[in-house]
């Protein structure tokens, strides 16, 4: 019973009927809850989206939770580990958004409106039901150190081409924090024009870095690029070989039933000769 609720509420497998509409429906619900915050002020629609959307993150949550053993394979430990992992987090984050909902005593919480903002992390509940959005994440993760390294020189850039500028225009610049502002948007090519060079050798310098910012803004992409048709590529080879392994399968289902109907036929023409 829990291994069949298990199989139902993680991501679907594509002959799973009941999985496959689980997913639909909490995807559905995600967008629904997510529906009031487009909308000033309170009404009673919008208050009973929110109690039946809590409703549900509730119970998806305990589902989860009691069959914890089956997505970490830690046996007891499990219902202890799982409630700091990520997505875990996540559910229990989306749920305290609604807290208040459940009794007058809990009203103290709406002086803490970071809880609003807490709403929006439902949209990450959704990652969960979306294959594209976990073809994504595999590349990301394949990728991470590459993208770590173009992070890291992206960092260095910003803050030395910052310490440079701070030094050759100081009178353009309140502080530091102002040149790494601008040498962020310069990096990006951004440009907002809210703080610019006046001198000639710090327009040389911005034109310098805006050059730079094109090259190493670009590398992540090329890095992501490759990684997801690398991804895709893998994931159609595993297709392909679990098709073979079916027909291989089936093959030898009806290898064995040819022999198994062959030895009853020997069978019965002995038993007649007899």
């Amino acid at each position: 019973m829990r291994k069949r609720l298990y199989e139902i509420v993680e991501l679907a497998k594509l002959d799973d009927m009941f999985s496959n509409l689980y997913d639909l429906f909490m995807i559905a619900v995600i967008i629904l809850s997510l529906v009031p915050m487009a909308f000033k002020g309170e009404n009673i629609v919008f208050t009973v989206i929110d109690k039946t959307v809590m409703f549900i993150f509730i119970i998806d949550y305990f589902l989860r939770f009691l069959t914890a053993d089956y997505k970490l394979n830690r046996g007891k430990l499990s219902f202890l580990i799982y409630p700091i992992t990520p997505m875990a987090l996540i559910d229990f984050i989306c749920i305290l958004p609604s807290v208040s909902l459940i009794s007058n005593t809990f009203k103290i919480l709406k002086l803490f409106r970071l809880f609003e903002v807490f709403r929006v992390f439902r949209v990450f509940k959704a990652v969960r039901y979306s294959r594209s959005i976990n073809v994504i994440k595999a590349v990301f993760n394949k990728q991470k150190h590459a993208l770590f390294t173009v992070g890291a020189l992206a960092t260095a850039y910003i803050l030395i081409s910052a310490l440079i500028m701070f030094n050759v225009e100081p009178d353009s610049f309140r502080n530091y924090l102002d040149a790494i502002y601008w040498a962020t948007v310069s990096l990006t090519t951004m440009g907002y024009g809210d703080i610019s060079p006046v001198t000639t050798t710090g327009r040389m310098i911005t034109v310098v870095s805006a050059m730079f910012g094109v090259a190493i803004i670009a590398l992540p992409s090329a890095i992501v690029t490759a990684g997801f048709m690398e991804v895709l590529s893998e994931r159609e080879k595993a297709k392909k070989d679990e098709k073979h392994i079916r027909k291989a399968k089936q093959s030898k289902e009806e290898q064995g039933k040819e022999e198994q109907n062959k030895e009853e036929q020997s069978k019965e023409e002995q038993s007649k000769t007899e």
